[in-house]
């Protein structure tokens, strides 16, 4: 008799969760035949079809929902017992994983790193970037331990722990009419065209309803891939956009910035913070991490953050 392997458990669970190939080998970083042979293999020695392919994608039958039931039941188990080392003590060691956003990442964790480092040497954080929504799914596949994002986070089965809240400022060309003012209301943006990032980033999505509540313009031939492109696109004076405050102060602040910022008036926010599966539980390592971000966030940006 075939024997059941982790492997196929968790490439299944991916599956069952994605229900679709490409998505889940994506995610999973492997082949669409690598993951159809092990989901064959599952099949075999399970001795039931688990999944019927429709035009739209693929369907679990009924073996199918209870093997993935047990499948991630076994899976948050094992992912429990992998934690458990680094779990047990009061700091970090070993190896974590952190799946981040590239509009968060850049700007706030070269200076966690280096406090890191300092303060435990044999600790190891491998960094990833990825679009918002893309985190949340390769999260819950297991490719990330926990990850840096902002809210909604649009899962049930993720934990999510506040860190602090930071404001989105307008970016313009310096010729516009704007550049210079101490905020500007939804009124000055009434005129205005805004270019945004591509809808996985949540920013999108922030930007977005800016432009309707303000009766703004969005432009729909452009859609950048990071805030880099959107500074660019800017500076051209091709519209305008929303940069939050950590990129604003390390990108923007310069004397030869090719753009200005503007706070808005009301101000507008987004919550950052650490973000875990809930089978993972709550391990004094990912507090710490929490707490380490924090206290960087504190020291370093007090002055542009809301803690």
């Amino acid at each position: 008799m075939a024997e059941i392997t982790l492997r196929q458990l968790r490439y299944f669970g991916t599956l069952a969760r994605v229900l679709q190939y490409r998505r889940a080998a994506q995610q999973l970083g492997i082949s669409q035949p690598s993951l159809s042979l092990q989901i064959a293999s599952l099949e075999e020695a399970v001795g039931a079809q688990l999944l019927e392919r429709k035009r739209n994608g693929l369907i679990l039958t009924p073996a199918g929902r209870d093997v993935a039931e047990r499948a991630f039941h076994i899976l948050a188990e094992v992912d429990g017992l992998m934690h458990r080392p680094v779990s047990a003590q009061s700091g970090l060691s070993g190896t974590l994983r952190l799946g981040s956003s590239p509009t968060i990442a850049p700007y706030l964790m070269p200076r966690v790193l280096k406090r890191l480092h300092e303060t435990y040497p044999e600790f190891r954080l491998i960094i990833r970037d990825g679009p918002s929504k893309g985190l949340i799914e390769e999260l819950l596949a297991g490719k990330h331990d926990l990850i840096l994002t902002q809210t909604p986070v649009s899962s049930d089965d993720v934990r999510f722990y506040p860190l602090f809240r930071e404001p989105l400022l307008l970016a313009v060309e310096h010729d516009n009419p704007l550049a210079g003012h101490k905020s500007a209301t939804l009124q000055d943006l009434s005129a205005l065209t805004f270019i945004t990032l591509e809808p996985a980033y949540t920013l999108h999505r922030q930007i977005k309803d800016l432009s309707e509540l303000s009766g703004a313009k969005l432009r729909e031939d452009f859609e950048g891939t990071s805030l880099d492109a959107l500074r660019q696109m800017v500076s051209l004076g091709m519209g305008v956009t929303l940069v939050p405050a950590l990129y604003s102060r390390s990108e923007v602040e310069r004397a030869d910035s090719d753009v200005c910022t503007i706070p808005l008036s009301p101000p507008r926010m987004r919550q950052i913070g650490l973000a875990w599966r809930k089978s993972s539980g709550e391990p004094p390592a990912f507090i710490e991490m929490a707490t380490q971000i924090r206290d960087v966030a504190r020291a370093e940006f007090a002055d542009c953050l809301k803690l």
